[in-house]
């Protein structure tokens, strides 16, 4: 088992490309060739809230992961929203509705009742009530409902444990079974498992730890890693945090008491998938500042580039990013995706140019 060290995802990535460039093996899969490492890999987060990839060859698109975390966070498993920001997602899903192995609905919904218990709920108290606890195992695999099962979805990412280090900050380790590097393990799960970390850090009142990914099958699709391998990448130094490091942007954290906290992420979810059609933030009274109008202004971004045409589609998406609070104009989330914008709008550009 291989130990990656790095601070942050997009120091990461590149790291992950030059192993598999320095041992990785092929192998085949039910969804076609891959490039894996004997035996597995652990990445170990110093810094897991910087959770943006800067890297434009990867092109991530950072509507997606940011609604999708908060999607896992209110415990949702309905597919149609999901497919707004990524058409591929029906392929993950039995009856075009739902997703059987969604990560969040089972954090929230556990069990064979109707509506279930929550996981979280119970992790919550008993790291507040005993910070040594070391019990606190957050199940993402169901034998009753995975093992053997035929379908499109099973989870990938199985069990996790949260424990408090000795300065009381909260540790994640999350168990995965198959990690795919690119859209998964240095792509979505960096994103989806850092903000349950950091929720769950708010909710206990400590501060976030590390977090820690142990992939046993840890591989790259063929086709997207020869695609990456081709191209020039971010270095592989100390320097190799990317902008996090620099300064250059700012880490969004999701703070604030809890239920103020799930009220604003019902929000978000709600005028997102209304279409933004009402004002952000109905359930909470007074000024809201901070990751609120961060995520807002992303997704709303998201929407505008999705339903309009060029180039108003362009304009428009990026004034509802600038509509950000000013001290949140270097948010990672607000940077990352300007650029995503402006990068198809510039192949755009050179597209009309050519058809002249």
């Amino acid at each position: 088992m291989r130990v990656i060290n790095v601070r942050n995802v997009h120091q990461a990535l590149p790291r992950a490309l030059q192993i598999l460039d320095d041992v990785g093996v092929r192998r085949d899969s039910r969804n076609g060739p891959v490039v894996m490492v004997p035996g597995g890999v652990t990445t170990v987060y110093e810094k897991p809230c910087e959770r943006v990839v800067f890297w434009s060859q990867r092109d991530a698109n950072p509507a997606f992961h940011l609604y999708e975390s908060l999607w896992m966070l209110a415990g949702r498993n309905d597919i149609a929203p999901l497919v707004r920001y990524a058409k591929n997602m029906t392929q993950f899903s039995d009856d075009g509705k739902t997703q059987h192995g969604a990560y969040g609905h089972r954090w929230l919904h556990w069990g064979h009742v109707p509506g279930g218990w929550s996981q979280l709920a119970v992790i919550a108290r008993r790291l507040k009530e005993d910070p040594e606890d070391r019990r606190c195992v957050l199940q993402m695999w169901d034998p009753d409902k995975d093992l053997d099962r035929p379908g499109k979805d099973v989870p990938c990412n199985t069990t996790a444990t949260f424990q408090r280090d000795a300065e009381g900050r909260l540790d994640l380790t999350v168990f995965c079974r198959s990690n795919d590097i690119i859209w998964g393990a240095y792509g979505a799960n960096a994103v989806h498992m850092s903000m349950l970390l950091e929720y769950m850090a708010n909710w206990i009142g400590c501060s976030v730890g590390t977090y820690t990914q142990v992939s046993v099958n840890w591989h790259a699709y063929v086709d997207k890693y020869e695609e990456l391998d081709r191209l020039p990448r971010p270095g592989i130094g100390p320097v190799s945090a990317g902008p996090y490091a620099t300064g250059e942007v700012e880490c969004t954290t999701l703070t604030g008491d809890i239920q103020q906290v799930d009220r604003l992420i019902n929000d978000l979810l709600i005028n997102a998938d209304m279409g933004f059609g009402n004002p952000p933030f109905l359930t909470i009274k007074g000024p809201i500042k901070g990751w609120p109008w961060v995520f807002y202004c992303v997704l709303r971004a998201h929407h505008k580039w999705r339903i309009l045409a060029a180039p108003k589609r362009y304009i428009e998406a990026l004034a509802a990013l600038n509509e950000v609070p000013y001290e949140c104009s270097a948010a990672d989330w607000i940077v990352a995706m300007r650029e995503w914008i402006m990068r198809r709008h510039d192949a755009w550009k050179t597209k009309m140019e050519g058809a002249k």
